[in-house]
């Protein structure tokens, strides 16, 4: 198997390996690179986000694109949630604005399930957006390693 058709750790998931595939995930959404980010699921890979549903690389690209056109100086917060076996449940925050300058933090949770390759085959998003003013901002760009594993607020 390569590296572009795996991606460690792989399931069954300890507390250590959801955690670390966690915050993988979150650094990678975190650099807002759309084939970056595809690489991490399988070629045929569904999502359901919010309302819409999304199959495969190409369409992954596409929506992550489309995306991170509109919520500028998008940050993401991922918290591990439960897992068991090949599934991960994350909780999670972001921050965003749109081209007005209007701020956003959106929260959800998100289930995931993984090839035994280490790919996601399977994505399913909730996600609720609360309008907040610049003031009340609180995730600044990539979470900082000395902040690795630590839980984000409820509200």
């Amino acid at each position: 198997m390569s590296d572009a058709e795996s991606r460690p750790p792989f399931p069954p998931f300890t507390l250590d390996t959801a955690v670390q595939k966690v915050q993988a995930a979150e650094d990678a959404w975190n650099t807002r690179d759309p084939e970056k980010v595809s690489l991490a699921y399988t070629p045929d890979s569904q999502w359901r986000n919010r309302g819409e549903h999304v199959v495969g690389r190409d369409q992954i690209v596409a929506f992550l694109t489309r995306k991170w056109q509109r919520e500028l100086d998008y940050s993401l917060r991922k918290c591990l949630w439960d897992f068991h076996d090949n599934r991960i449940a994350v909780r999670f925050q972001y921050e965003c604005h749109d081209d007005s300058g209007q701020w956003y933090r959106s929260y959800g949770n998100e289930l995931w399930e993984f090839s035994p390759s280490g790919l996601m085959a399977r994505r399913e998003a909730s996600i609720n957006d609360v309008l907040i003013d610049e003031s009340e901002r609180r995730h600044f760009g990539p979470r900082p390693a000395a902040e690795h594993g630590q839980d984000i607020p409820l509200w």
